[in-house]
């Protein structure tokens, strides 16, 4: 038997066991969805360093270029004073997809400055 039917012999089999696998690879992310937990582990030690360089009395605008966009974010009046509470993603808690406050670090606001942060600062409102 030549050597180029020894070959078609072992080939063709070979290419009919590979038909059935399928690669998929995509770059697309839904930004509501953690792809993989490496991204949200990422996006956890980000949030905390970036909290750790915070300075009480920084205004609302400078926190939030620096921090982005909550992960919740709630308003409400004290005494008839503005008060605004983001809430960044710091820790993992819950293996559900979800991201939930007690997973969050809170960053108050009152009158537009940063007057606090953490849950010590957030039970004391």
């Amino acid at each position: 038997m030549n050597n180029t039917l020894k070959a078609a012999l072992l080939v063709i089999p070979l290419s009919f066991s590979l038909t059935g696998c399928i690669i998929v690879n995509s770059d697309e992310v839904d930004p509501n969805n953690w792809s993989s937990s490496s991204d949200w582990k990422k996006q956890q030690r980000e949030n905390n360093e970036k909290i750790a360089t915070l300075e009480l009395g920084a205004t609302y605008e400078s926190v939030k270029s620096l921090m982005g966009t909550p992960d919740i974010n709630e308003a409400f009046e004290d005494n008839g004073k503005p008060v605004q509470v983001l809430f960044y993603r710091t820790k993992h808690r819950h293996s559900d997809s979800q991201t939930t406050k007690d997973e969050c670090t809170p960053l108050i606001f009152k009158e537009g400055r940063l007057v606090g942060f953490g849950h010590k600062a957030y039970q004391k409102l």
